[in-house]
């Protein structure tokens, strides 16, 4: 079967890019659908879905948007078009990869395009911007950002191989042929969340799940990953959880790098997936900072450094009470099925005895704090051991399958 890479473009800016593209993937034995995203200007290579095709199904038609051209007022139209057409040939499985050129306006009408996709179907952006901050444009999907180097204005022997890299890509991702989708099976797929912190528990509870037949996909609770696993509930892809590291809630409030949204720690609930729950994490944050550089606000507490960019600083008790109240009030709503289990011997590796963090007063008053704010439904499962304690780790995942 022939593959199709969708390419995205304002064909008047990137017309001759655009073109470039459709002659390679057409070359590799594909086939390029070019979509222009353009309201202004001339294209400047032949579209297979006009701007007007899009526009209209974007909701507007293109003669209105003409009247007062604004790039404001055009470009919702237009992703909303591009992404209305882009879904249905996904579903139709006439479209098999999407590729995108732009730059900052470019990237963000793609990506946006890109986000609205399942899991699975190929992405890949080239941009003028992929070398800094990417996350407003990933998100939390599966996107290939590639940095175009020179910017995306005429073709050059160097522009040509940055290209051609692009479409190899694409339509080398196209081959593969899957698309992420909620399936019934005889035994759901697990979501748990990890941390660095935490990383030798979560092997264990890997190969404990394998050996009774689940599979699990690891999610980093570094605040997308915790977002990504929730939106795979919501799809019906992730039927069960083991959330291991919670320290998303501590960012959060704390304006740490790993903050998650106040959605986080409420969508397994909503849905009434069974779930297990452990605050790994918790006791500290995850600061960016110059390198190996304690900030004022924190150089009266005790710390640790995970990374010579990342500062680890340890909650006092107050603080890390504040962490507990919060947590129980997202569970709160909770519809059953669900299981809190707590290490009282610390809720990760820096905060087990002997570790950089330990601090078995703060603790007490957490898990006393967590506790009392979690509603009466939930069971509590205690245990004098730290969270990558196998035993601990091993009670944790026999709960959630009991549950199962």
């Amino acid at each position: 079967m022939t593959k199709t890479v969708a390419v995205l473009a304002t064909l008047d800016t990137k017309g001759a890019e655009a073109e470039f593209l459709r002659q390679k993937i057409e070359a590799f034995g594909g086939k390029a659908l070019l979509v222009d995203l353009g309201v202004l200007g001339t294209p400047a290579a032949r579209a297979d879905i006009a701007r007007a095709e899009v526009a209209r199904a974007g909701g507007t038609a293109l003669d209105v948007l003409l009247k007062q051209p604004t790039r404001e007022a055009a470009q919702p139209v237009m992703v909303a078009g591009a992404t209305k057409l882009m879904l249905a040939g996904v579903e139709r499985g006439e479209i098999h990869a999407l590729l995108g050129l732009g730059g900052l306006q470019g990237t963000a009408a793609c990506t946006q395009i890109m986000r609205a996709l399942p899991y699975g179907v190929p992405k890949v952006m080239v941009s003028t911007v992929a070398s800094g901050n990417t996350a407003a444009y990933v998100d939390i999907k599966d996107i290939t950002m590639m940095f175009s180097v020179g910017d995306i204005l005429g073709l050059n022997d160097f522009t040509r191989k940055i290209l051609a890299n692009a479409a190899g890509a694409a339509w080398g991702m196209a081959q593969v042929g899957s698309v992420v989708k909620a399936e019934k099976r005889d035994k759901p797929l697990i979501g748990m969340t990890n941390l660095g912190v935490l990383t030798e528990g979560a092997m264990c509870a890997l190969e404990l799940f394998a050996k009774k037949g689940y599979e699990v996909i690891v999610f980093h609770a570094v605040g997308s990953g915790g977002r990504a696993m929730e939106q795979m509930m919501k799809e019906g892809i992730i039927g069960a959880v083991f959330d291991y590291a919670l320290g998303e809630i501590s960012d959060e409030l704390f304006h740490g790098l790993r903050a998650g949204t106040p959605e986080r720690l409420t969508v397994a609930g909503d849905l009434g997936l069974p779930q297990v729950l452990c605050p790994g994490g918790t006791e500290h944050l995850g600061i960016l900072v110059e390198p190996n550089t304690v900030p004022a606000a924190w150089r009266d507490h005790a710390y640790v450094f995970h990374s010579p960019v990342v500062l680890a600083p340890r909650l006092s008790a107050d603080e890390f009470v504040r962490v507990a109240k919060e947590i129980g009030k997202r569970l709160h709503h909770t519809l059953g099925k669900a299981v809190m289990m707590l290490p009282l011997a610390g809720t990760s590796r820096y905060g087990k005895e002997g570790g950089p963090l330990r601090d078995p007063a703060g603790d007490q008053a957490f898990f006393a704090a967590l506790e009392a704010s979690l509603p009466k439904t939930m069971e509590v499962v205690k245990m004098n051991t730290h969270a990558e304690d196998p035993a601990f780790v091993r009670a944790a995942v026999e709960r959630l399958i009991a549950l199962l």
